[in-house]
């Protein structure tokens, strides 16, 4: 994996009370599920192809959204709208140039769980994201161009409901667990 989703974080102190030390340790959260039972095979292969996926598409996800947050704070800085206009086009520019060859390589599945791994991280869609920067002439440019293969740049993510699998999947991959 490129860039890993997991970082542990293990901290080792020690506090001081009433005279006397005591040490103490902070770990990352560890996730306990119930064990999973498939009914056939092929269930047993789509779950292992959901975490194959989630641990290649997460960390774009993930990148996607500290790209968000830095684009927007220093768009909350520029003086004008000539300035800001500027900075999105090189933003642009750097995205297509730094993502492209990873998109491509991306399968159709994988596609669409980025679609909405980007929605778990952003909570903004896509489409959203893009009309806000972009405006909407090309985030409906980038809809119809999502729907010509079959995907929607508008599909949010329910880890409630139909995502309850992959939020099992994020969560033990974020944790180390898988």
């Amino acid at each position: 994996m490129d860039s890993p989703t997991f970082v542990p974080t293990v901290k080792v102190g020690k506090v001081l009370h009433e005279g006397d030390s005591i040490q103490y340790m902070e770990m990352n959260n560890v996730y306990v599920y119930p064990e999973l039972t498939f009914k056939n095979k092929k269930q047993a292969q789509s779950y292992m192809r959901l975490v194959t996926n989630v641990k290649k598409v997460l960390p774009i996800a993930k990148e996607a959204r500290q790209m968000l947050i830095e684009t927007t704070e220093l768009l909350e800085m520029l003086p004008d709208e000539k300035s800001k206009e500027e900075h999105i086009k090189r933003v642009e520019d750097d995205i297509f140039r730094t993502y492209k060859p990873k998109m491509k390589k991306l399968t159709y599945s994988q596609g669409k769980l980025l679609i909405k791994l980007i929605d778990r991280e952003c909570h903004s869609s896509s489409y959203d994201m893009i009309k806000a920067f972009m405006g909407p002439i090309r985030a409906g440019f980038w809809q119809v161009f999502a729907w010509g293969f079959g995907a929607s740049l508008k599909k949010e993510y329910d880890p409630e409901g139909t995502d309850r699998l992959t939020e099992r999947v994020v969560r033990m991959v974020e944790a180390g667990q898988i």
